[in-house]
C-alpha cells in the first residue's frame, strides 16, 4: 500500500493533533537550546516532529508503517512526500545516533530543516482540512 491509497485530507481531530505536535516539537527545541539540562527534549522533539506530520497526513501508525516498510526496502520511493519521510526517518535516526556525543552547528541545522521542513507539510495539508 502506497500514499496514493490513504485519503490525504484530515480531519479536524487530525490536524489539531498535527499543530499540537509540531508546536511542542518547536517549545522544546527553544527550551533544549537555552538551558543544556533540557538536552533529551531534542529526541523527544524530533519524534513530535515526525508524528505531527503523520498526523497531517492520515492516520499515524498506518503511515509509520508505510515509512518503514519502504526503508527496510532499500529503494527510495518516486512519491516526493513518501520520499521525504523516509529521509526524515533516516536523518532522525542519524541526529539520534550522533546527539548522544554531541550536539554540533551541522546537527543543530539538520535538526532545523527538519522542523522547517514538518512545518511546511503540515501546514499544506491541514490546509487541506475538512471542516465539516
Amino acid at each position: 500500500m502506497g500514499l496514493r491509497e490513504i485519503e490525504l485530507l484530515v480531519d479536524v481531530c487530525q490536524k489539531g493533533w498535527a499543530l499540537r505536535y509540531l508546536r511542542e516539537a518547536i517549545d522544546e527545541i527553544k527550551i533544549a537550546r537555552r538551558d543544556s539540562r533540557a538536552f533529551d527534549l531534542i529526541f523527544d522533539a524530533l519524534r513530535k516532529a515526525e508524528i505531527a506530520v503523520y498526523y497531517s497526513l492520515g492516520e499515524p501508525s498506518l503511515i509509520d508503517s508505510i515509512v518503514n516498510e519502504a526503508l527496510e526496502g532499500g529503494i527510495m520511493p518516486s512519491n516526493p512526500i513518501l520520499k521525504y519521510l523516509v529521509e526524515m526517518k533516516k536523518s532522525i535516526n542519524i541526529l539520534e545516533s550522533m546527539i548522544h556525543e554531541r550536539i554540533d552547528d551541522k546537527s543543530l541545522k539538520e535538526l532545523d530543516r527538519i522542523i522547517s521542513m514538518a512545518s511546511k507539510i503540515i501546514d499544506l495539508m491541514t490546509s487541506l482540512c475538512t471542516e465539516d
